[in-house]
């Protein structure tokens, strides 16, 4: 329905055909659910495990390994080799499957937390229903602890109060009336309205749904969230363009072996079984496998500690974060309401959220406090009688403050029954109560401070009632505590002898205080964030709240300093994004740290901002507001207990603590992933660049082959994946929250890597073609017996080769690599792998092996460990990182 918070009630009722004592009847339930559909918001259903499976095989080198197999079988015959392939392929594939699908079960079991139910009135009584079974028209009867499951314009309200936080960013429930409001109301301000998916904090009301589904705010926000397409995560695109790359490399190897062999006159056939050998050699096949295991160990290790990860590559993504987008309301605050200062006659107590009951020992002598307290337990519509208090959060604040007091709000509320109340309304703005006592009859009074004076004569100084001269110097100091981002209440009180009519309830009222509230910031943020900022990480604050109370929370968790200029901080009003973005608006959006009063709109721009400055972004949410945000951010990251049902869905990564310090061990874990799959990259393809130098350069010198295409694949899947997996396996460098993240577009293979691999790949060739000259020149062994050499010298020199992989600064002898003992593991079992292949006659013939004497294998020690000194020798000449 268009605009019915602009109507009064009888034009939305007539407009939406119902009844508002009958309600909707069956019958018409039935066509007009016919008409708008169910109550449902269309969201994508799980990933079927067909869709994973299909994503899994979607990767160039899966592509090349493929045909790598089918040209063995073709043209070798070669089942074995063939085989070999094949299991390489099924092993990735099968890994990443089963991680995903893992991720996806976990969020299957968080959705299951959102159904909800409504109560309704139908055919003139009331019933409870499914939500998803609301249409328009519907009567519905809300209270304390629901959830509004639909956009309705209230009908009657009794102290209604609703948290708007996940629509609106709104920390404080806001109070609802039934009073039309101009059709140019803002959402935030349209108080004769309740909104699907937000919570009633207090009170009680009768509404009539005017939309569902897709049309109800909610649904208007996925379905923006919706048209935004997922971003593949940055080590995607990095991985998919190595990939690419060494594709490319692998056709021109081909062609080029080819071309040459044509040339030469050798056998067609040959050519191309040198051709694939060359392939099966520069594909590095144990990359997808140990990469898809790097990621899987963060994702588990980061599951252990209620992280949970919806998709492998996030898990690289977080490392490269260096922007943290986050709300402020159950993020970085409480959200919880606590008393944070107090003014009475001449005191001022702040912080006092801090303090003990110690603290208030001399303090309770106050008669003016001690009324303050008393009116801030009686005039107080908190649940006491249940388990769990249920309640307005600024009024939980004061009963759990009157309770820290060492007091029982339960036996004061017994010893001094209520008479009358008068209710808060927006049009009073206050709340009063009057209360039998031992000595007659007494009125406490709570509300907004300009509501609450205008009934006031005395104030309380000195432990009695003297004239209220100062109203001006008290708003003056209602004023400052606004700005200092506080939500302020005013008390007072008066005693009778007699009971008063309820007329003159109000008259003549003395003044007693004020009290000051806030959402507290969480006790570990700031801890975080000095961390976040070590680690080069900018943490931003995008909220709908005031700026003032955003201003306050961002310095508590030291996001801004005690001195920061307030230019820091942009309202909403501010951020006029055009198509073409005003380059100081720009440059004044990029350095600055807290945004206030923020549609969702804006957030999807301020994402989109960061990313066009070449920022990894990821976005904390967890209301309904945040679904576009997350979405579109390169990482969307939900909390998992308060978190709304479509936040969850819209996140990568889903924190089921609730706890923002999860994202240091997050990003922590993501540093060190990046950090061991360039490690792991540059050892792979430093040594398949040896395997297709070493067979390329001797076919160029006529030398006999070094490998034999079965032979590479047996290296690529023992001496190439176990120590590439050890070097996975490291807990990384202690400084790794101390670096600034990487550039946004810096590859996984930089420059100063791409040199260290050659001159790796080169110095392992040198081994390789080295003995294989000798034995043939110099020797004059047999070609089967000079092929085992090589093979053995190429897998020692493989092996040594992963302790080039520590960084140049560090010793060669005290460093992560040798302390590592899954590398000491990996080259154990690498090495009786393959001197068990020997005695194992079927893989023996397959691998072509033979028995070596010992002054052969002496050679094969010494040219391996040749290549090792070589490589330091150039290392520690400043030739590799």
């Amino acid at each position: 329905m268009s605009d019915p918070f602009s109507l009064s009630i009888k034009p939305v009722v007539r407009n939406l055909n119902s009844d508002t004592n009958y309600g909707l009847t069956e019958t018409e339930v039935k066509q007009r659910i016919k008409k708008f559909g169910k109550n449902e918001i269309a969201t994508k259903g799980p990933k079927t495990k067909w869709k994973i499976l299909i994503d899994q095989c979607n990767d160039p080198i899966i592509f090349i390994l493929v045909a790598a197999a089918v040209l063995t079988f073709l043209f070798n015959d070669d089942l074995p080799e063939t085989i070999a392939i094949i299991t390489v392929i099924l092993i990735t594939v099968g890994i990443g499957f089963i991680m995903e699908l893992q991720g996806i079960r976990s969020l299957e079991a968080l959705r299951k937390m959102g159904i909800t139910e409504s109560t309704v009135l139908r055919d003139g009584k009331v019933k409870t229903i499914k939500s998803s079974l609301l249409v328009p028209g519907d009567i519905i009867l809300i209270e304390a602890g629901d959830v509004v499951s639909a956009d309705a314009r209230l009908m009657s309200v009794d102290n209604l109060a609703i948290k708007e936080a996940s629509l609106t960013g709104e920390s404080r429930a806001i109070h609802k009336h039934i009073n039309p409001l101009s059709k140019n109301t803002l959402l935030s301000d349209r108080k004769n309205m309740v909104f699907k998916g937000t919570t009633v904090e207090q009170g009680s009301a009768k509404a009539i749904v005017t939309d569902t589904g897709q049309n109800t705010q909610l649904g208007k926000i996925e379905q923006m969230g919706s048209t935004i397409e997922d971003q593949r995560t940055p080590l995607e695109k990095k991985l998919n363009g190595l990939s690419k790359w060494l594709i490319y490399l692998t056709l021109i190897f081909a062609i080029l072996i080819i071309f040459t062999g044509y040339l030469r006159g050798l056998d067609m056939l040959f050519i191309i079984e040198t051709a694939v050998a060359l392939a099966v050699a520069a594909i590095p096949e144990g990359l997808p496998v140990v990469a898809t295991i790097a990621l899987a160990r963060g994702m588990l290790k980061l599951s252990k500690r209620k992280v949970i990860i919806k998709k492998m590559e996030a898990v690289e993504t977080l490392g490269a974060t260096n922007i943290i987008c986050t709300d402020k309301t159950g993020t970085l605050t409480e959200d919880k309401m606590q008393v944070h200062t107090l003014v009475f006659e001449d005191e001022v107590l702040s912080e006092i959220h801090n303090k003990d009951s110690v603290y208030f020992q001399d303090i309770k002598k106050s008669k003016a406090f001690n009324t303050m307290l008393m009116t801030s337990v009686l005039c107080n519509n908190v649940f006491l009688n249940t388990e769990e208090m249920r309640g307005d959060s600024i009024e939980l604040a004061l009963i759990q403050f009157a309770e820290k007091l060492n007091l029982n709000p339960k036996k004061i509320k017994d010893n001094n029954p209520e008479e009358l109340e008068i209710p808060f309304n927006t049009t009073s703005k206050l709340m009063a109560t009057l209360n039998t006592t031992k000595n007659g009859f007494a009125v406490h009074v709570k509300g907004a401070f300009e509501s609450v004076i205008n009934h006031c004569d005395t104030i309380f100084k000195g432990g009695k009632a003297q004239e209220f001269k100062n109203k001006k110097e008290w708003s003056n100091r209602i004023n400052d505590l606004a700005s200092q981002g506080l939500r302020v209440l005013a008390f007072a009180h008066k005693s009778q002898d007699v009971k008063p009519e309820k007329e003159q309830v109000l008259a003549q009222l003395t003044f007693v205080g004020v009290i000051g509230f806030l959402d507290p910031a969480r006790e570990d943020v700031k801890a975080t964030i000095k961390v976040f900022k070590e680690a080069g990480i900018k943490v931003v604050m995008i909220t709908g709240d005031h700026p003032e109370t955003a201003k306050k929370i961002a310095k508590e968790i030291g996001l801004l300093s005690k001195n920061e200029a307030s230019k820091t901080i942009i309202h909403g009003n501010e951020l006029q994004f055009e198509e073409e973005t005003n380059n100081i608006l720009e440059t004044k959006v990029l350095n600055a740290s807290v945004f206030a009063r923020v549609t969702p709109e804006q957030k999807l721009k301020l994402i989109a901002l960061y990313q066009k400055n070449d920022n990894v972004v990821g976005m904390f949410g967890d209301g309904i507001n945040d679904i576009p945000a997350l979405r579109k951010a390169d990482i969307g990251i939900a909390m998992g207990i308060r978190g709304t049902q479509a936040a969850r869905e819209a996140a990568d990564i889903i924190l089921k603590s609730d706890k923002f310090t999860g994202m240091e061990l997050a990003i922590s874990q993501g540093r060190a992933v990046f950090d061991h799959i360039r490690q792991f990259v540059v050892y792979l393809l430093s040594c398949n660049l040896a395997e297709v130098v070493s067979v390329g350069l001797a076919a160029l010198l006529a030398l006999p082959a070094p490998l034999l295409p079965l032979q590479i694949l047996f290296l690529n899947l023992v001496t190439d994946i176990f120590p590439a997996l050890a070097l996975g396996m490291g807990k990384g460098e202690v400084d790794i929250m101390q670096r600034p993240p990487r550039k946004a577009k810096e590859p996984i293979m930089t420059t100063k890597r791409w040199k260290s691999t050659i001159i790796f790949g080169l110095c392992i060739t040198a081994a390789v073609v080295g003995i294989n000259a000798y034995a043939h020149l110099a020797l004059q062994l047999s070609d089967k017996v000079i092929n085992n050499m090589a093979f053995y010298t190429l897998v020692v020199a493989q092996l040594l080769n992963v302790f080039n992989m520590a960084e140049r600064k560090v010793s060669f002898f005290n460093n992560e690599i040798v302390k590592n003992p899954w590398v000491w593991s990996a080259i154990i079992l690498s090495l009786i792998i393959t001197i068990s292949a020997y005695f194992i006659g079927p893989v023996a013939k397959a691998l072509f092996l033979t028995k070596l004497s010992t002054a052969q294998i002496a050679w094969v020690i010494l040219f391996g460990f040749g290549s090792l000194v070589l490589s330091q020798i150039f290392k520690r000449l400043g030739g590799t990182f």
